[in-house]
């Protein structure tokens, strides 16, 4: 966003100064603000409102091309969204600017005080294309006037999961359009890349995702008069609306062609595909003329799946006198037969270190299986009434994936929660080939891992500047075999910081082995249980740590970590001077 900002009077320089820095904008002056209008998205005054209106009231035209203006007083007590408070973005940089200041915004939108979605600019906050026939005023005033509402989703990208979260109480979620009557309904909103009908006597707003891959075989140097609008009529033939194109795909020798260079020119995104990578794609509709001229039995329909990612086609081959095309898209944006396993990370065990996302997933879901040996049961306390909880601690792998297919093939969500991150040490492969043997739709929300709580709860920095920059995570060599090459004396030759999982039952043989490459007096921590509420840590030198473990009678729940870079806080003043200016790093890193 390009911000001008204008103080007036010395006692508003101050606030300048910190807007200034806080945003990146440019100071003008009042005089200056009818010929820049159109040069600044937004224009920030700091002064009064009076002054405010009065400057800019001669330039004022329409609310979707006027920039955003905001109003800040000289105490910097009031940050007031004056105009363009939905389109122009200014209810937005007041909440922004607020929050550098410390105070309250002032915003009158009716939508944002009373917590309804803002419908004018909902789409472009989404990247969806807001599409309606009806008069959008019309659409705006009877939603905010809480009219009843309709909402239909079937594309489930996370603007659509917030709409769900959010939904207001006079918004009911409908299956399909038949659902919505004129008796029942004033308003349909539909997010959707699919065509739906009109309901008769009920206006519509439909946000249509950009999440389909379009992709195109063509004649040599085609002329492209005729081809968007043929492909045009067969995706809506297929259900699909033009808006949902995001990009289009095709084999790399076509990157000059007319059509191509057409389709770059208006902004769209186009991705190359070598045959190479094309006629490694299984396609419905393979040809042995293709396969002759170019190397790949499918142009069209394998780079629509390849730049979906293996996604699903919607629209298979379709054939023009000089193109043929085909529209895919990702499986995570598609509406499943109703049933849906989501993979949780629960974290290291403190309940407030789930992800938000995790979180959301365990209150939604109809079955929680959790690993109880591992993660605490006050995860699950956040269950939603009726929801199955049950811990797999006593179960084997057949008695856990059937009884998550029992609950899928009902049309259930379903969360399968396992301790940290799920793929770390996770023991999550063998269920993901069950899914992928059933068809079955999941999806892994990952966690905070136990060395990452290791390295907060040690109040250590594992990676530091010229002394160590690697984390290793391993384990050792227990009943589970481990790859020549990864023995624990051949890691533990660059003297990195050393995360070990699952292993203080053999701690002896893993402090020989780290013993063939550290020194004795390298750090070590013993970290029992992090962040659970009988956590126990012992630091150490590397010599004894299988007299900690034992000594202490720690478990496999246990993490192990060695190397110099706990508690290390020797030479960081000097190390920080040389890598840091003005408390930011000179190169990149997080």
């Amino acid at each position: 966003m390009k911000i001008a900002i204008i103080p007036v009077g010395e006692a508003a320089l101050t606030i300048a100064a910190v807007i200034e820095k806080e945003t990146g904008g440019q100071r003008i002056t009042r005089n200056q603000v009818g010929e820049c209008w159109s040069g600044f998205d937004a224009f920030v005054f700091i002064g009064a409102l009076g002054i405010c209106v009065r400057t800019i009231a001669p330039f004022i035209q329409d609310k979707h091309t006027d920039p955003a203006v905001v109003c800040i007083d000289t105490t910097g007590r009031y940050v007031i969204s004056v105009l363009s408070g939905h389109v122009g973005g200014a209810n937005d940089l007041s909440k922004r600017l607020a929050a550098a200041l410390g105070v309250a915004p002032v915003i009158t939108t009716q939508s944002d005080n009373n917590g309804l979605w803002p419908l004018d600019t909902l789409g472009q906050q989404n990247d969806w294309v807001t599409v309606t026939n009806d008069n959008m005023n019309a659409v705006i005033t009877a939603f905010v006037n809480r009219h009843p509402t309709a909402l239909l989703i079937d594309c489930h990208d996370e603007g659509a999961e917030m709409m769900l979260r959010t939904k207001p109480a006079h918004v009911t979620v409908v299956n399909n359009t038949k659902e919505v009557t004129a008796e029942s309904f004033k308003l349909l909103i539909v997010v959707s890349p699919f065509v739906h009908e009109k309901p008769a006597g009920v206006m519509t707003l439909q946000y249509v995702p950009k999440v389909a891959s379009l992709g195109v075989g063509l004649a040599h140097q085609a002329v492209p008069d005729g081809i968007g609008d043929a492909i045009t009529r067969q995706m809506v033939d297929h259900g699909l609306m033009k808006e949902s194109i995001r990009e289009v795909a095709t084999i790399d020798i076509k990157r000059d062609e007319p059509f191509i260079r057409e389709l770059q020119s208006k902004g769209l995104t186009v991705r190359l595909f070598a045959a190479e990578q094309l006629a490694g794609v299984k396609v419905p509709n393979p040809s042995d003329v293709v396969s002759k001229h170019v190397g790949t039995a499918s142009v069209c329909e394998a780079a629509a799946i390849l730049a979906t990612d293996g996604g699903r086609l919607l629209m298979p081959k379709i054939k023009g006198a000089t193109f043929t095309a085909a529209v895919a898209v990702p499986e995570r944006y598609l509406p499943t037969n109703g049933g849906h396993i989501e993979i949780v990370g629960a974290g290291p065990g403190n309940p407030e270190l789930v992800s938000v996302r995790g979180r959301r997933m365990l209150e939604q879901a109809d079955l929680i299986l959790y690993a109880g040996s591992l993660v605490p049961r006050e995860l699950t306390l956040c269950a939603k009434p009726g929801a199955v909880v049950r811990s797999s601690a006593s179960m084997n792998l057949e008695e856990q994936c059937a009884l998550m297919k029992e609950f899928y093939d009902r049309g259930a969500q379903i969360v399968r929660l396992h301790t940290g991150d799920p793929c770390i040490f996770g023991a999550i492969q063998e269920q993901m080939a069950f899914f992928d043997a059933h068809n079955m739709s999941y999806h892994i929300t990952p966690g905070i891992s136990s060395f990452l709580a290791a390295a907060a709860e040690l109040r250590s920095q594992f990676t530091i500047p010229e002394r160590c920059q690697t984390i290793i995570l391993t384990r050792g060599e227990g009943r589970t075999p481990m790859p020549e090459r990864e023995k624990l004396h051949l890691l533990a030759r660059s003297q990195s910081t050393m995360c070990i999982f699952l292993s203080a039952a053999i701690v002896d043989d893993v402090q020989r082995e780290l013993l063939q490459e550290y020194p004795e007096d390298t750090p070590v921590a013993a970290c029992y249980h992090l962040t659970w509420p009988d956590q126990r840590i012992y630091r150490g030198v590397l010599s004894d740590l299988a007299k900690i473990i034992h000594d202490n009678h720690l478990t496999l729940t246990t993490m192990i970590v060695v190397g110099e870079s706990i508690d290390n806080r020797q030479g960081l003043s000097e190390l920080y001077s040389k890598h840091f200016s003005h408390l930011f790093r000179k190169g990149n890193g997080d």
